[in-house]
C-alpha cells in the first residue's frame, strides 16, 4: 500500500459502509447504471486504450471499460479493501483478463507518467483531500491526447423526486456519514471548471444527464434499501426504534408514487464532465 492523502476516507470505506457496498454491489450499481451510457459515450474508449477508473469501488465501471478496451486494459483504483476484493472476484467470474485492481489513493498513487489514454470515474473523484492536487496528478498520468470523463452529483433540491420520496427522512439527515463526506465537493459547474482549470485541464465541458435510478423491486424493498444505506443508518443511530418504524412507513408510502413494472424508479440528474490534458487540435488527437 502506497501513501494515503485522505486517511478519513480510507478508514470510512474500509469500515461498515464499505463492507455494505461490497456485500450489495447490485443494489448500488442499480442506482447509477442508467448513467453508464452517457458516461462511456463521453469517455470514448477505444479498443487499444489504457483506462484508469478512479474510485472504482466494486469494479462495475472498470469491467465495462475492460470490455470496451478489449485490446488494451483497465485499471481500477480504490481505497476500500472489501470493495476491491469483490471487484476482483467479479472480474474472474466474468472471465476478464485485461483488468486489474489496485488499492491506493488516486491523489498520490504512483501512476506511470502518461500511462493512460482515458481517466474515468463514476463519482469517485468527489472525495479527494485536495482536488486540484489530485486532478493535476491524474492529468500527468494521461497521454497528451488523453481524455478525462467523470460523473458527479447535481445539487439536490427540495422539489426533486428524491426529496419527495424521502421527505420524512429529511429532518433527520443532519450530517453526512463518514464515507459520504466530500460528496458535495463538485456539485457546482463553476467549481468543477475552476478545479480542473487550476489542475491544467482544458476543453472542460459539464453536461447534465437525466435518468431513472432504480432503488428496489417495490416500495417495501426500496424502503429497506434506503434504511440500510450509510447516511440513513448513521443519522438514525440514536433514534428510538418506534420513531424509525414510523419514518420507514412514511417513506415506503411516498415511494409508491415511483413504483413501475420495472421496480421503483426515481428520476435523477448528474453531471457528465469531460476535459483534455492539453489543448490539441482534432487532427493532432486523431494522429496520436
Amino acid at each position: 500500500m502506497h501513501a494515503i492523502a485522505n486517511r478519513q476516507q480510507a478508514e470510512a470505506w474500509n469500515d461498515w459502509e464499505g463492507i455494505h457496498w461490497a456485500e450489495h454491489p447490485g443494489r448500488y450499481n442499480a442506482m447509477l447504471d442508467a448513467f453508464n451510457a452517457p458516461l462511456f459515450a463521453a469517455a470514448g474508449i477505444a479498443a487499444r486504450d489504457r483506462v484508469l477508473d478512479v474510485g472504482c469501488g466494486t469494479g462495475r465501471t472498470t469491467r465495462i471499460a475492460a470490455q470496451q478496451a478489449y485490446d488494451g486494459n483497465a485499471v481500477g483504483i480504490d481505497l476500500s479493501v472489501p470493495m476491491l476484493e469483490r471487484a476482483r472476484r467479479d472480474a474472474v467470474r466474468e472471465g476478464l483478463d485485461n483488468v486489474t485492481f489496485e488499492r491506493g489513493d488516486a491523489q498520490v498513487h504512483p501512476f506511470p507518467d502518461r500511462g493512460f489514454d482515458v481517466v474515468l470515474s463514476r463519482g469517485g473523484v468527489m472525495f479527494f483531500a485536495d482536488p486540484v492536487a489530485a486532478f493535476t496528478h491524474l492529468r500527468n498520468a494521461l497521454v497528451p491526447a488523453g481524455r478525462l470523463a467523470f460523473l458527479g452529483p447535481q445539487p439536490g433540491g427540495p422539489d426533486s423526486a428524491y426529496a419527495r420520496a424521502t421527505a420524512a427522512l429529511s429532518p433527520y439527515l443532519r450530517e453526512p456519514s463518514p464515507a459520504a463526506r466530500g460528496m458535495g465537493s463538485l456539485v457546482d459547474p463553476a467549481r468543477i471548471r475552476q478545479v480542473l482549470g487550476a489542475a491544467g485541464f482544458a476543453d472542460i465541458d459539464v453536461t447534465s444527464a437525466e435518468a431513472p435510478m432504480s432503488f428496489g423491486t417495490d416500495a417495501d424493498d426500496a424502503a429497506d434499501f434506503l434504511f440500510a444505506m450509510g447516511p440513513t443508518r448513521y443519522n438514525l443511530r440514536d433514534v428510538d426504534p418506534a420513531t424509525i418504524a414510523g419514518i420507514r412507513t412514511e417513506v415506503r408510502e411516498a415511494l409508491r408514487e415511483f413504483e413501475t413494472t420495472d421496480g421503483v424508479r426515481i428520476p435523477g440528474s448528474v453531471w457528465i464532465v469531460t476535459a483534455s490534458p492539453e489543448r490539441i487540435s482534432t487532427v493532432d488527437r486523431a494522429a496520436w
